[in-house]
């Protein structure tokens, strides 16, 4: 726009289907970097880019964990109809968040009785034995911090054992480093004696709590319930930076619905070129 950059679609093409150039497994939220205002102009401009004869030929536009407030969902319909294309939307999975507002005693006042009961007594067991919250703010205990998250992680559950690799252990600390330089990590552990038993691997920005992953090692200290203690803490903290949202990304788990969370949702668009 007259020189100015206004909105960045980024994709990778494989066997025909072109598709947002992020795994959506592990990318909760996808789409192209647009504000809403110039959403329309900059999808049309990507569009008529793709069906140009510059652009490699695609059969499939394949587009993952749209939010469900996302302009996307409006104008590509619109495009996809203007070109004769076959576009269909379907449920991809829920994001469960808590709306925040006011301090955390707001918060718990907000839910269910029996779980704000519990989340205060969990609390309170907590800080009896001594646990300590402890929020990663330091460059020089950065590498270390990551490397016990990823321990706590792989101890969590054996699903999460075997996700984690090589590549998937650069891209957290790559992450990290990147997230701590401009202010949006939020790491956290709960610390008994010095150890660190359960983390929270999350991001703050845009007003918004965002929990990304999670680790505990589940043969320490099991009567205590860090990792609730934890996310409680985490709650907590969002409401004392004025945060709106408390965001629990993909997934329907039980304990999330524990915390007074309720279901948002993400799409799945595709669009079949017809000719």
């Amino acid at each position: 726009n007259d020189g100015d950059l206004c909105g960045i679609g980024c994709f990778y093409l494989h066997n025909g289907r072109l598709a947002f150039n992020a795994s959506k497994e592990e990318t909760d939220y996808l789409d192209i970097l647009v504000s809403a205002t110039d959403a329309q102009d900059v999808w049309t401009e990507i569009i008529t880019c793709l069906c140009s004869d510059s652009c490699p030929t695609w059969n499939v536009l394949d587009f993952y964990n749209i939010p469900s407030e996302s302009p996307s969902r409006s104008i590509l319909p619109r495009l996809a109809e203007s070109r004769g294309f076959v576009l269909n939307e379907e449920l991809a999975e829920v994001c469960p968040v808590i709306p925040l507002s006011g301090d955390f005693d707001q918060y718990l006042a907000g839910i269910n009785k029996k779980q704000r009961h519990e989340i205060r007594r969990k609390m309170r067991k907590a800080a009896g034995v001594g646990a300590e919250l402890e929020i990663i703010d330091s460059p020089e205990l950065l590498h270390e911090a990551v490397d016990q998250f990823l321990d706590l992680l792989q101890k969590s559950t054996d699903e999460k054992n075997q996700w984690l690799n090589e590549g998937r252990t650069a891209v957290f600390h790559e992450i990290a480093e990147a997230a701590l330089a401009n202010g949006t990590l939020l790491l956290m552990f709960m610390v008994i004696d010095g150890e660190r038993v359960s983390a929270l691997f999350n991001f703050l920005y845009d007003g918004r709590i965002w929990v990304y992953n999670s680790g505990i090692d589940i043969n320490k200290y099991g009567n205590l319930s860090l990792g609730v203690v934890l996310t409680s803490h985490a709650i907590r903290h969002g409401a004392e930076q004025n945060c709106h949202i408390f965001d629990f990304l993909r997934g329907n788990e039980t304990y999330k619905y524990r915390f007074g969370a309720s279901d948002t949702e993400i799409y799945r668009i595709q669009i079949e070129r017809t000719a």
